[in-house]
């Protein structure tokens, strides 16, 4: 009798436990996470707590959208996903992960994970003080070029997944990974066009350390310095004219007029002389141009990556024919840099706008900020 009602229970038990083995649907949605800037992402979440984070602008034009499942791992035994939904299915809160841009260190420590990084291509590139430290005592590893990064030692670190970069949809290391079950997640935020649009992108990181609440209170911190800056940049008396970008082999390349420089440009009140333009990334024109529209700009931003009048002399004498060279209103966002070379303004200037805003008011608009101290735009020497 004994053996039977052993047997019974035991049955009854396993019944139990596959009765709570769940099948999840995508349409099975509880409500969505706010993203009020970015256009890159969504997030949303399932009655069962399962977030669903949508990339639909992994690189500029892309046609392919990608969809990730967050599960948190006390229940990822419990419920049952169709793969076939998803580009990636990753346990949460994640720890232990590899991250390919320097723009994505910022959120990390800001949300109190960059301890989990254990891995980043071409290291020196990342400024940051406190990553800077666990790269010299090894705890992030140097897994050599993005493009080529090296899969051998990402499978040995174990992380429980890589948040990629790519300009298209072709990176064999990824591939590499992805067959090792190493989830590859996208992000975009480098094709936002507006400045709170990448801020916002922390949001993106969140969920995957389930730190959604500091994420919103970091990021509302952040639009609500950058709206204030903008709106005290309206008492500016002036709107100077400004010229951005330098040659390059006999190419001039200045932001076009959708770009998140223009942007900047326009909410620091200054005119600047390619607003008017369609482009959101670059644009080539020649010295000559340039010449013709620009040699009379109040001041000139990011003359190329030459960081001294000297330099900017020997790269090209036509340099001085500029009023803002000769004036000394020549201003460079490549001047401050990290320990080992990296630049400051393209890791924290998508994560702190508001701190780029208040450096070009200061510039501009002196008296609006006098305390002001430029963090990131440095007067050329």
């Amino acid at each position: 009798m004994k053996p039977f009602v052993f047997s019974l229970v035991f049955v009854l038990y396993i019944s139990c436990k596959q009765e709570k083995k769940l099948n999840f649907p995508v349409e099975t949605i509880e409500n969505k996470v706010s993203v009020k800037h970015a256009k890159g992402f969504s997030i949303e979440k399932s009655a069962s707590d399962i977030t669903i984070v949508k990339i639909t602008s992994p690189w500029p034009n892309a046609e392919a959208s990608f969809v990730y499942a967050l599960v948190p791992k006390e229940k990822l035994s419990f419920i049952t996903l169709n793969k076939n939904e998803y580009d990636a299915i990753i346990s949460v809160p994640v720890e232990k992960l590899v991250v390919t841009s320097t723009t994505h260190i910022p959120a990390l420590e800001s949300l109190g994970q960059l301890d989990k990084l254990v891995g980043f291509p071409k290291t020196e590139l990342i400024s940051s003080k406190a990553a800077r430290k666990q790269i010299d005592n090894g705890a992030i590893k140097e897994l050599g070029n993005n493009e080529i990064i090296n899969t051998e030692v990402v499978l040995n670190l174990h992380p429980d997944v890589v948040i990629g970069f790519g300009v298209n949809a072709q990176n064999k290391a990824y591939e590499t990974l992805q067959r090792s079950n190493i989830p590859v997640v996208y992000n975009g935020d480098w094709t936002e066009e507006s400045p709170l649009g990448k801020a916002e992108w922390i949001k993106f990181f969140a969920p995957f350390f389930q730190q959604e609440v500091k994420a919103d209170s970091i990021f509302n911190a952040i639009e609500t310095s950058y709206k204030s800056t903008k709106k005290l940049a309206e008492n500016a008396k002036t709107r100077p004219t400004v010229l951005t970008g330098g040659l390059y082999k006999d190419v001039w390349h200045v932001a076009g007029g959708k770009s998140w420089m223009a942007q900047f440009l326009e909410d620091a009140k200054a005119d600047y002389l390619w607003g008017n333009t369609t482009e959101t990334g670059g644009i080539a024109v020649s010295l000559e141009t340039v010449l013709n529209r620009a040699k009379t700009a109040d001041f000139w931003l990011n003359p190329s990556m030459l960081t001294t009048y000297e330099d900017m002399m020997q790269s090209n004498r036509h340099y001085s024919q500029f009023d803002a060279f000769q004036t000394k209103k020549v201003y460079s966002n490549t001047i401050a840099q990290g320990a080992t070379g990296g630049l400051l303004f393209y890791e924290l200037a998508p994560q702190r706008p508001d701190l780029v805003l208040k450096d070009l008011i200061h510039i501009f608009h002196p008296t609006l900020l006098p305390e002001h101290e430029l963090l990131f735009f440095k007067p050329l020497e």
